[in-house]
Protein backbone atom coordinates (compact mmCIF):
# COMPACT_ATOMS: atom_id res chain seq x y z
CA UNK A 1 0.00 0.00 0.00
CA UNK A 2 1.43 3.20 -0.67
CA UNK A 3 -0.67 5.39 1.90
CA UNK A 4 -0.65 4.92 5.61
CA UNK A 5 -3.30 7.72 6.47
CA UNK A 6 -6.90 7.54 6.94
CA UNK A 7 -9.20 9.47 5.40
CA UNK A 8 -10.10 12.94 7.07
CA UNK A 9 -13.23 13.50 8.74
CA UNK A 10 -15.72 16.34 8.25
CA UNK A 11 -14.62 19.01 10.65
CA UNK A 12 -17.14 20.27 12.30
CA UNK A 13 -17.39 23.55 13.51
CA UNK A 14 -20.03 26.50 13.85
CA UNK A 15 -20.62 29.80 12.33
CA UNK A 16 -23.23 32.56 12.74
CA UNK A 17 -27.28 32.70 11.61
CA UNK A 18 -27.81 34.00 8.22
CA UNK A 19 -30.37 36.46 8.66
CA UNK A 20 -32.97 36.49 5.52
CA UNK A 21 -35.26 39.33 5.61
CA UNK A 22 -38.58 40.47 3.39
CA UNK A 23 -38.71 44.36 3.57
CA UNK A 24 -42.15 45.99 3.23
CA UNK A 25 -43.83 49.30 2.25
CA UNK A 26 -46.15 51.48 3.37
CA UNK A 27 -47.05 55.08 2.28
CA UNK A 28 -49.97 57.49 3.25
CA UNK A 29 -51.11 60.96 1.84
CA UNK A 30 -52.51 63.88 3.76
CA UNK A 31 -56.36 63.45 3.98
CA UNK A 32 -56.77 60.03 2.28
CA UNK A 33 -55.16 56.77 2.78
CA UNK A 34 -52.85 54.90 0.08
CA UNK A 35 -51.75 51.20 -0.03
CA UNK A 36 -49.11 50.73 -2.05
CA UNK A 37 -48.01 46.99 -3.44
CA UNK A 38 -44.61 46.53 -1.52
CA UNK A 39 -41.94 45.98 -3.94
CA UNK A 40 -40.77 42.39 -4.42
CA UNK A 41 -37.59 41.68 -2.61
CA UNK A 42 -35.34 38.78 -3.41
CA UNK A 43 -33.93 37.02 -1.18
CA UNK A 44 -29.89 36.34 -1.53
CA UNK A 45 -28.57 32.64 -1.34
CA UNK A 46 -25.03 31.89 -1.45
CA UNK A 47 -24.92 28.44 -2.89
CA UNK A 48 -21.69 26.23 -2.77
CA UNK A 49 -21.18 23.52 -5.45
CA UNK A 50 -17.76 22.70 -4.82
CA UNK A 51 -16.32 22.72 -8.09
CA UNK A 52 -15.22 25.01 -10.42
CA UNK A 53 -16.76 26.15 -13.03
CA UNK A 54 -18.14 23.36 -15.55
CA UNK A 55 -20.66 22.48 -18.29
CA UNK A 56 -21.62 19.92 -15.35
CA UNK A 57 -23.76 22.67 -13.58
CA UNK A 58 -25.42 23.55 -16.75
CA UNK A 59 -28.45 22.97 -14.53
CA UNK A 60 -27.80 25.94 -12.37
CA UNK A 61 -26.88 27.87 -15.02
CA UNK A 62 -30.22 27.72 -16.90
CA UNK A 63 -32.34 28.39 -13.97
CA UNK A 64 -30.33 31.52 -13.34
CA UNK A 65 -30.35 33.15 -17.29
CA UNK A 66 -34.05 31.99 -17.26
CA UNK A 67 -34.95 33.70 -14.06
CA UNK A 68 -36.45 30.51 -12.41
CA UNK A 69 -35.06 31.65 -9.33
CA UNK A 70 -36.32 34.80 -9.66
CA UNK A 71 -39.60 33.59 -10.15
CA UNK A 72 -39.43 31.71 -6.95
CA UNK A 73 -38.10 35.26 -5.21
CA UNK A 74 -34.44 34.18 -4.64
CA UNK A 75 -31.20 35.69 -6.06
CA UNK A 76 -28.85 32.99 -6.36
CA UNK A 77 -25.10 33.56 -6.30
CA UNK A 78 -22.69 30.39 -7.50
CA UNK A 79 -19.90 29.58 -4.36
CA UNK A 80 -17.19 28.05 -6.52
CA UNK A 81 -14.28 27.89 -3.72
CA UNK A 82 -13.38 24.45 -2.49
CA UNK A 83 -14.97 24.50 0.67
CA UNK A 84 -14.81 21.28 2.73
CA UNK A 85 -16.69 22.68 5.69
CA UNK A 86 -19.95 23.39 3.42
CA UNK A 87 -21.69 20.23 5.28
CA UNK A 88 -20.31 22.50 8.33
CA UNK A 89 -22.01 25.84 7.38
CA UNK A 90 -25.12 24.18 6.60
CA UNK A 91 -25.92 22.82 9.82
CA UNK A 92 -24.67 25.39 11.26
CA UNK A 93 -27.45 27.63 9.29
CA UNK A 94 -25.09 29.79 8.27
CA UNK A 95 -25.59 28.49 5.24
CA UNK A 96 -29.24 27.39 4.13
CA UNK A 97 -28.01 24.82 0.84
CA UNK A 98 -25.30 23.42 -0.80
CA UNK A 99 -24.94 21.05 -3.40
CA UNK A 100 -22.67 17.81 -1.91
CA UNK A 101 -22.57 14.57 -2.33
CA UNK A 102 -24.68 11.70 -0.30
CA UNK A 103 -21.92 10.90 1.77
CA UNK A 104 -20.76 13.96 3.30
CA UNK A 105 -24.31 14.28 5.05
CA UNK A 106 -24.21 10.40 6.49
CA UNK A 107 -20.80 11.28 7.76
CA UNK A 108 -22.08 15.21 9.28
CA UNK A 109 -24.38 13.65 10.45
CA UNK A 110 -22.80 11.31 12.75
CA UNK A 111 -20.94 14.04 14.03
CA UNK A 112 -24.50 15.87 15.19
CA UNK A 113 -24.91 17.95 12.08
CA UNK A 114 -28.51 18.12 11.11
CA UNK A 115 -28.01 18.51 7.61
CA UNK A 116 -30.98 16.67 5.54
CA UNK A 117 -30.24 15.82 1.93
CA UNK A 118 -34.01 17.18 -0.07
CA UNK A 119 -33.49 16.46 -3.82
CA UNK A 120 -31.09 14.02 -5.76
CA UNK A 121 -29.33 15.49 -8.35
CA UNK A 122 -27.63 12.38 -9.42
CA UNK A 123 -29.35 8.69 -9.80
CA UNK A 124 -25.80 7.62 -10.56
CA UNK A 125 -23.34 7.50 -8.71
CA UNK A 126 -20.29 8.89 -11.20
CA UNK A 127 -17.58 7.13 -9.75
CA UNK A 128 -15.64 4.21 -11.66
CA UNK A 129 -12.13 3.00 -12.32
CA UNK A 130 -10.69 3.17 -16.11
CA UNK A 131 -7.92 0.55 -17.52
CA UNK A 132 -6.74 0.29 -21.10
CA UNK A 133 -9.13 -2.22 -22.67
CA UNK A 134 -5.79 -4.47 -23.11
CA UNK A 135 -5.83 -4.82 -19.45
CA UNK A 136 -8.93 -6.80 -19.08
CA UNK A 137 -10.88 -5.37 -16.83
CA UNK A 138 -14.45 -6.88 -17.40
CA UNK A 139 -15.51 -7.59 -13.71
CA UNK A 140 -15.02 -5.82 -9.86
CA UNK A 141 -12.70 -9.11 -9.05
CA UNK A 142 -10.20 -8.27 -11.85
CA UNK A 143 -8.87 -5.69 -9.46
CA UNK A 144 -7.39 -7.59 -7.43
CA UNK A 145 -3.63 -7.21 -7.55
CA UNK A 146 -3.90 -4.11 -10.12
CA UNK A 147 -1.87 -0.77 -9.20
CA UNK A 148 -4.68 1.40 -9.33
CA UNK A 149 -4.36 5.18 -9.00
CA UNK A 150 -6.76 7.82 -7.40
CA UNK A 151 -6.63 11.25 -5.80
CA UNK A 152 -6.17 10.47 -2.15
CA UNK A 153 -8.04 8.24 0.25
CA UNK A 154 -10.99 10.71 0.86
CA UNK A 155 -14.45 11.81 -1.06
CA UNK A 156 -16.32 9.79 -3.39
CA UNK A 157 -13.12 8.62 -5.22
CA UNK A 158 -11.86 6.55 -2.01
CA UNK A 159 -15.46 5.49 -1.51
CA UNK A 160 -16.89 4.73 -5.26
CA UNK A 161 -13.53 2.40 -5.25
CA UNK A 162 -14.09 0.90 -1.48
CA UNK A 163 -17.62 0.21 -3.13
CA UNK A 164 -16.14 -1.93 -6.22
CA UNK A 165 -13.76 -4.12 -4.29
CA UNK A 166 -16.52 -5.08 -2.28
CA UNK A 167 -18.69 -5.90 -4.99
CA UNK A 168 -16.04 -7.99 -6.44
CA UNK A 169 -15.25 -9.55 -2.78
CA UNK A 170 -11.46 -7.91 -3.50
CA UNK A 171 -9.92 -6.61 -0.16
CA UNK A 172 -8.26 -3.03 0.14
CA UNK A 173 -4.81 -5.18 0.95
CA UNK A 174 -5.01 -6.93 -2.18
CA UNK A 175 -4.68 -3.75 -4.94
CA UNK A 176 -1.87 -1.26 -4.74
CA UNK A 177 -3.05 2.11 -4.66
CA UNK A 178 -0.90 5.08 -5.94
CA UNK A 179 -1.50 8.66 -5.07
CA UNK A 180 -2.25 10.44 -7.99
CA UNK A 181 -3.66 13.46 -7.31
CA UNK A 182 -6.61 14.60 -10.37
CA UNK A 183 -3.71 12.96 -13.15
CA UNK A 184 -5.89 10.42 -14.28
CA UNK A 185 -5.47 10.92 -17.64
CA UNK A 186 -1.89 11.20 -17.84
CA UNK A 187 -1.07 8.51 -15.25
CA UNK A 188 -3.26 6.19 -17.60
CA UNK A 189 -1.58 7.33 -20.54
CA UNK A 190 1.86 6.85 -19.39
CA UNK A 191 1.41 3.76 -17.99
CA UNK A 192 2.51 5.11 -14.41
CA UNK A 193 -0.51 3.07 -13.08
CA UNK A 194 -2.70 0.27 -14.64
CA UNK A 195 -5.96 1.54 -13.79
CA UNK A 196 -7.41 4.62 -12.34
CA UNK A 197 -10.54 5.76 -10.23
CA UNK A 198 -12.18 8.54 -12.23
CA UNK A 199 -15.39 10.39 -12.53
CA UNK A 200 -16.98 8.88 -15.71
CA UNK A 201 -18.48 12.01 -16.81
CA UNK A 202 -14.92 13.41 -17.24
CA UNK A 203 -11.67 11.01 -17.75
CA UNK A 204 -13.02 8.22 -19.67
CA UNK A 205 -14.28 11.07 -22.18
CA UNK A 206 -10.65 12.80 -22.67
CA UNK A 207 -8.85 9.72 -22.69
CA UNK A 208 -11.33 8.57 -26.03
CA UNK A 209 -10.80 11.70 -27.56
CA UNK A 210 -7.35 11.55 -27.56
CA UNK A 211 -7.73 7.74 -29.48
CA UNK A 212 -7.14 5.68 -26.17
CA UNK A 213 -9.47 2.59 -25.79
CA UNK A 214 -10.48 2.30 -22.14
CA UNK A 215 -13.17 -0.27 -20.21
CA UNK A 216 -14.74 1.40 -16.94
CA UNK A 217 -15.82 -0.26 -14.50
CA UNK A 218 -19.33 1.94 -13.02
CA UNK A 219 -19.94 1.67 -9.64
CA UNK A 220 -23.46 2.40 -10.38
CA UNK A 221 -23.14 -0.98 -12.40
CA UNK A 222 -22.67 -2.57 -9.07
CA UNK A 223 -24.39 -0.72 -6.31
CA UNK A 224 -26.55 1.91 -6.09
CA UNK A 225 -24.88 4.98 -4.16
CA UNK A 226 -25.94 8.24 -2.99
CA UNK A 227 -24.76 10.67 -4.79
CA UNK A 228 -24.53 14.59 -5.61
CA UNK A 229 -27.84 16.43 -4.50
CA UNK A 230 -29.43 19.49 -2.75
CA UNK A 231 -28.91 19.41 0.79
CA UNK A 232 -30.79 22.32 3.89
CA UNK A 233 -30.89 21.66 7.21
CA UNK A 234 -33.35 20.72 10.19
CA UNK A 235 -33.90 24.45 11.24
CA UNK A 236 -34.85 25.62 7.49
CA UNK A 237 -37.11 22.66 6.88
CA UNK A 238 -38.58 23.39 9.98
CA UNK A 239 -39.06 27.29 10.05
CA UNK A 240 -39.03 27.90 6.20
CA UNK A 241 -40.04 24.31 4.36
CA UNK A 242 -41.69 26.94 1.51
CA UNK A 243 -38.27 28.13 1.23
CA UNK A 244 -37.20 24.56 0.39
CA UNK A 245 -39.87 24.05 -1.73
CA UNK A 246 -39.12 27.24 -3.93
CA UNK A 247 -35.36 26.84 -4.30
CA UNK A 248 -36.36 22.86 -5.13
CA UNK A 249 -38.69 24.25 -7.81
CA UNK A 250 -36.42 26.45 -9.74
CA UNK A 251 -33.43 24.14 -9.78
CA UNK A 252 -35.44 21.31 -11.19
CA UNK A 253 -36.95 23.38 -13.62
CA UNK A 254 -33.26 23.94 -14.88
CA UNK A 255 -32.67 20.38 -14.69
CA UNK A 256 -35.91 19.64 -17.35
CA UNK A 257 -34.50 22.10 -19.58
CA UNK A 258 -31.02 20.89 -20.30
CA UNK A 259 -32.77 17.30 -20.77
CA UNK A 260 -35.16 18.38 -23.58
CA UNK A 261 -32.57 21.10 -25.32
CA UNK A 262 -28.73 20.23 -24.29
CA UNK A 263 -27.25 22.84 -27.43
CA UNK A 264 -29.08 25.52 -25.96
CA UNK A 265 -28.16 24.84 -22.25
CA UNK A 266 -24.67 24.19 -23.52
CA UNK A 267 -25.22 27.85 -25.10
CA UNK A 268 -26.31 29.27 -22.10
CA UNK A 269 -23.14 27.71 -20.48
CA UNK A 270 -20.87 29.76 -22.23
CA UNK A 271 -21.49 32.58 -19.92
CA UNK A 272 -20.73 31.11 -17.02
CA UNK A 273 -17.86 28.84 -17.81
CA UNK A 274 -14.70 30.69 -18.60
CA UNK A 275 -13.23 29.28 -22.19
CA UNK A 276 -16.17 26.84 -22.74
CA UNK A 277 -16.75 28.86 -26.02
CA UNK A 278 -13.32 27.89 -26.95
CA UNK A 279 -12.99 24.36 -25.77
CA UNK A 280 -13.46 21.12 -27.80
CA UNK A 281 -17.44 21.74 -28.14
CA UNK A 282 -17.79 17.69 -28.86
CA UNK A 283 -15.51 16.73 -26.06
CA UNK A 284 -17.85 19.03 -23.81
CA UNK A 285 -21.17 18.52 -24.95
CA UNK A 286 -20.08 14.31 -24.65
CA UNK A 287 -19.53 15.16 -20.85
CA UNK A 288 -23.08 17.28 -20.82
CA UNK A 289 -25.11 14.21 -22.69
CA UNK A 290 -23.02 11.75 -20.31
CA UNK A 291 -23.96 14.14 -16.89
CA UNK A 292 -27.66 13.84 -18.01
CA UNK A 293 -27.43 10.04 -18.20
CA UNK A 294 -26.30 10.16 -14.58
CA UNK A 295 -29.20 12.41 -13.47
CA UNK A 296 -32.16 11.38 -11.29
CA UNK A 297 -35.78 12.05 -13.40
CA UNK A 298 -38.40 9.68 -13.44
CA UNK A 299 -39.46 11.24 -11.08
CA UNK A 300 -37.10 14.44 -10.62
CA UNK A 301 -35.45 14.87 -7.49
CA UNK A 302 -36.59 11.52 -5.85
CA UNK A 303 -34.34 10.05 -3.15
CA UNK A 304 -33.44 6.22 -3.37
CA UNK A 305 -34.05 4.54 0.27
CA UNK A 306 -32.00 1.73 -0.91
CA UNK A 307 -29.27 3.59 -2.08
CA UNK A 308 -28.92 5.22 1.46
CA UNK A 309 -28.66 1.85 3.04
CA UNK A 310 -26.00 0.98 1.10
CA UNK A 311 -24.14 4.02 1.51
CA UNK A 312 -24.27 3.30 5.19
CA UNK A 313 -23.14 0.14 5.01
CA UNK A 314 -19.97 0.87 2.61
CA UNK A 315 -19.33 3.63 5.36
CA UNK A 316 -19.41 1.71 7.67
CA UNK A 317 -17.14 -1.01 5.91
CA UNK A 318 -14.69 1.41 5.96
CA UNK A 319 -14.84 2.37 9.68
CA UNK A 320 -16.35 6.39 8.80
CA UNK A 321 -19.09 5.66 10.82
CA UNK A 322 -19.20 3.53 14.37
CA UNK A 323 -22.06 4.94 15.76
CA UNK A 324 -26.07 4.03 15.12
CA UNK A 325 -27.30 6.60 12.88
CA UNK A 326 -30.92 6.66 12.14
CA UNK A 327 -30.51 6.65 7.72
CA UNK A 328 -34.12 7.64 7.78
CA UNK A 329 -33.43 11.22 9.11
CA UNK A 330 -31.27 11.85 6.18
CA UNK A 331 -33.16 12.72 3.61
CA UNK A 332 -36.77 13.06 2.57
CA UNK A 333 -38.76 13.34 -0.50
CA UNK A 334 -41.31 15.41 0.81
CA UNK A 335 -40.51 18.80 -0.19
CA UNK A 336 -40.52 17.47 -4.00
CA UNK A 337 -42.86 19.17 -6.41
CA UNK A 338 -46.27 16.67 -6.18
CA UNK A 339 -46.92 17.88 -10.06
CA UNK A 340 -44.02 15.77 -11.81
CA UNK A 341 -43.71 16.24 -15.57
Amino acid sequence: MVFSWKPKRLRTWFCGVLALALVGMLSGGCGSSLTVSPTPTLTPIRLPVGYIPNIQFAPLYVAIEKGYHRDEGLEITLDYSMETDNVALVGANTLPFAIVSGEQVLLGRAQGLPVVYVMAWYRDYPVGVAAPSGLGLRTPADLRGRRIGIPGLYGASYIGLRALLSAGGVPEEAVHLESIGFNQVEALISGQVEAAVVYITNEPIQLQARGYAVDVLRVADYMALVSNGLITNERTLRESPDLVRRMIRATLRGLQDVVNDPAAAYAISEKYVENLNQADRAVQMEVLKTSIGLWQQNPWGYSDPQAWENMVRVLREMGLINQPLEVTQAYTNAYLPREQP
